[in-house]
């Protein structure tokens, strides 16, 4: 048989490739730092050139501007994020489907929590003057949701995700929103499903999001731990996981 010729390696970055790597990778992580004390809005370059020591004019040959800093804190941000998602669910068996979502929602809470700063770059007011560049930002943004659709997906293709009837009917404009995620990212879940799942998607960042922001109010829930635990068991009863996990194989809908 003819040998296939393999593909030629990757050749290793040079040391200016490297050099450059690292500086960038000093950038974001003095962002991080300016955005934690400061806030995004008045996040300055000119003040991370001079913590970093260097001179503004020699910080713009890496990051052109603040805008693209931001950017950069985005990207970073979203991945970090989603790789503690990815490692809890994973950690768990691919037939725990109310287990994984658990984990998942757990996952973004303790993230938020710990670095409230940078959930607040991605889930909180614009930054003014800012806009994200979808063809940069839409990939490690949208890692969460497709990790959580999947969940969900899996769950229904294995008899494991039950719609409970009920509830309001999806009209048809709706139905072709739904149609064309559904295409987008290759579900097999329901029209219904799929409408619960993105309640369920909102439900808990909005859970998230209350309680990194203080909007509960000072005081009013002292055992948040416990508040966010039944929020979980909620929306995995709302998704339909409670329902069939321990049940035993039932028709998905």
């Amino acid at each position: 048989m003819p040998q296939t010729a393999s593909a030629p390696s990757p050749k290793p970055p040079t040391p200016r490739e490297r050099a450059r790597a690292r500086t960038i990778e000093d950038i974001v992580r003095l962002g991080r730092d300016h955005l934690a004390v400061h806030g995004a809005a008045a996040l300055s370059l000119r003040a991370v050139a001079r913590d970093l020591g260097v001179v503004s004019s020699a910080v713009y040959r890496y990051v052109e501007n603040r805008e693209e800093l931001l950017t950069l804190l985005l990207i970073d941000a979203y991945n970090e994020l989603g790789d503690e998602v990815d490692a809890a669910v994973s950690a768990l068996p691919a037939a725990d489907f109310a287990g994984r979502f658990s984990a998942l929602g757990s996952a973004v809470r303790r993230w938020a929590l710990r670095e409230p700063a940078r959930y607040g770059l991605l889930f909180g007011s614009p930054v003014p003057g800012y806009r994200a560049p979808a063809e940069r930002t839409t990939g490690p943004g949208t890692r969460v949701i497709y990790a959580l659709m999947a969940l969900l997906d899996g769950a229904y293709r294995a008899g494991r995700l039950v719609d409970p009837g009920g509830g309001a009917a999806v009209v048809p404009p709706l139905a072709a929103d739904l149609a064309r995620i559904r295409d987008g990212m290759g579900l097999a879940v329901s029209d219904r499903l799929l409408a619960r799942g993105a309640l369920v998607w909102t439900s808990l960042f909005g859970a998230v999001s209350f309680e990194v922001f203080g909007q509960y109010g000072a005081g009013t829930f002292a055992a948040p731990d416990e508040l966010f635990s039944h929020h979980l068991a909620a929306l995995a009863d709302l998704a339909g996981l409670c329902a069939a996990d321990g049940a035993g194989e039932r028709p998905a809908y």
